[in-house]
């Protein structure tokens, strides 16, 4: 046992690590053991200071923070859970972020064996991937930690929801798992959507337009409907990871979390709602959202450094909460990166490009750089085979779920490393013709951006700055790039490494 009131959690699973975390409060009894939580034990202000101090801790790239006296309320907050990549690794029980990405290659490459003749291992070894997975199914309880206490007496004061920035609407729930059903298959939907609080017992429900959580909204409407609604706040971190992550339609998030955490997600029916909810979550809000009511949301400070403009969004009514005996409250800010989203934003880039790998196989690499907001600038590089070839991929990633809203999105060729940007950069100012190497097209963008003079609808364009040749409709033969001589390359490495006073001043390239 720990402080926390919970054991580390084991698992062995063919597809995953051998430790994971069950609730927020084992990944935080983890943090604490490895150094990288901080606790905050002077009273900070739920209203612009907690959020000061988290920016800070994540540009500083910083532990999680731990606030033990909130004014006004006596629920402790935790922030920057997830702000650092180790801490992100840290959750998958990974040593690095690609580690995940790598069991994600080996599930997307899951298929039956080809042949006869020396297939038995491959058969075998599929068919245990297989059965792990069906293991990972959400695990269905009777009685959860959550709803320890259940009240209807709703005062959403009481909870020490944040605000983040002077000119918001209001104060802000910015890390709830919002839980909703499609009310014609029964599929449930999680998704991480900022919750605005109105008064005591109603929130904004910030749901975008070309999010699922908005498509369940309208088709409950559709049939005249009172959606119900379920919103964890303080969760294990696999599970907060598959509610942000483009989970293929299809795929059950709370499977998907599952397989992250290598172990079943464990479900309980809300006290009041026909909906699962987690069973470790630290709080639970239970209601509805109203069809024909809808409220000025905003202005909220949000990932693109602007506040996002009022604007007209359905209302959550919270009917119940359910909570732990001593919950902690779980929050997080967005603003201008770095941000804890950002960080969060680049995690779901290296974890599902094998995703994206299976559907484009031609990818190479990938990188939505966090200057670019994570969605408005793409770069891949890509083994080009054919005249045209990249604007195959722009196409291709353009319909591809989330990546329809990346604005830029350059192609380089295979040799080209995508993450170091003055290289990238060099390739566009040389290899790319305005005149010939520029895909323009229309399309849905996100609702969050402010470039475009229309809401959710504008342009995009695609740079081809690969090399080109004759097969391109190229007329002149492309030139020789300017490479060194290895055998110089290897004499002057030598000649430094024998000499100290160079050595200090040049370190041996490799050969």
């Amino acid at each position: 046992m720990n402080p926390w009131g919970c054991s580390s959690v084991k698992y062995a699973a063919p597809l995953g690590p051998s430790v994971t975390f069950g609730s927020l409060g084992e990944f935080l009894a983890a943090l604490e053991a490895k150094g990288d939580l901080v606790h905050i034990r002077t009273p900070v202000s739920r209203d612009l200071e907690i959020a000061e101090l988290t920016q800070r801790a994540v540009r500083a790239d910083g532990p999680a923070l731990y606030f033990d006296q909130v004014p006004g309320t006596d629920i402790p907050v935790v922030t920057n859970l997830l702000g650092s990549p180790r801490r992100i690794a840290l959750a998958f029980g990974a040593e690095s972020i690609e580690e995940t990405a790598d069991r994600i290659a080996r599930l997307v490459r899951l298929r039956p064996p080809a042949g006869v003749l020396g297939a038995v291992r491959d058969l075998a070894g599929t068919l245990e991937m297989l059965g792990t997975l069906r293991s990972l199914a959400p695990k269905r309880v009777s009685r959860a930690p959550c709803q320890e206490v259940v009240d209807d007496r709703v005062d959403l004061d009481r909870l020490p929801i944040l605000r983040c920035w002077p000119g918001d609407g209001g104060r802000t729930v910015t890390f709830p798992v919002v839980i909703t059903r499609d009310p014609d298959t029964g599929e449930a939907h999680t998704g991480i959507y900022r919750l605005q609080q109105y008064g005591p017992d109603t929130l904004g429900f910030h749901a975008q337009l070309h999010r699922v959580g908005r498509r369940n909204y309208e088709r409950w409407a559709a049939r005249g409907e009172r959606m119900p609604v379920a919103v964890a706040l303080g969760i294990d971190p696999a599970t907060i990871f598959a509610g942000l992550a483009p989970v293929p339609e299809g795929v059950s998030n709370f499977v998907f979390a599952g397989f992250l955490r290598s172990a079943p997600l464990e479900l309980v029916r809300a006290t009041s709602v026909d909906l699962d909810v987690p069973a470790q979550a630290e709080i639970v809000l239970e209601g509805y959202v109203d069809p024909t009511e809808r409220h000025i949301e905003g202005p909220f400070g949000d990932h693109t450094g602007y506040y996002s403009l009022p604007e007209e969004f359905p209302v959550f009514h919270v009917e119940r909460i359910t909570h732990r005996e001593r919950p902690v409250y779980l929050g997080t800010v967005t603003g201008r990166p770095p941000t804890e989203d950002s960080v969060l934003g680049k995690a779901v880039e290296r974890v599902f490009l094998p995703v994206v790998r299976l559907v484009l196989p031609e990818i190479v690499d990938m990188n939505l750089p966090e200057e670019g907001l994570f969605i408005n600038v793409g770069i891949v590089s890509i083994r080009k085979s054919y005249p045209d070839h990249p604007r195959k991929v722009m196409h291709a990633l353009w319909g591809l779920g989330q990546l329809m809203f990346v604005r830029y999105l350059i192609v380089v060729d295979a040799d080209v490393n995508v993450h170091d940007l003055s290289e990238v950069l060099y390739r566009v100012g040389l290899q790319a013709d305005p005149d010939r190497d520029l895909e323009l097209v229309h399309g849905p963008v996100d609702q969050l951006s402010i470039s475009n003079p229309e809401p959710n609808r504008g342009a995009k364009i695609g740079i081809d700055a690969t090399k080109k040749g004759r097969d391109d409709g190229f007329p002149r033969p492309w030139p020789e790039e300017i490479r060194s001589d290895p055998a110089a390359r290897a004499a002057i490495d030598r000649l430094i490494a024998a000499d100290a006073t160079l050595a200090r001043w040049f370190a041996p390239r490799p050969p």
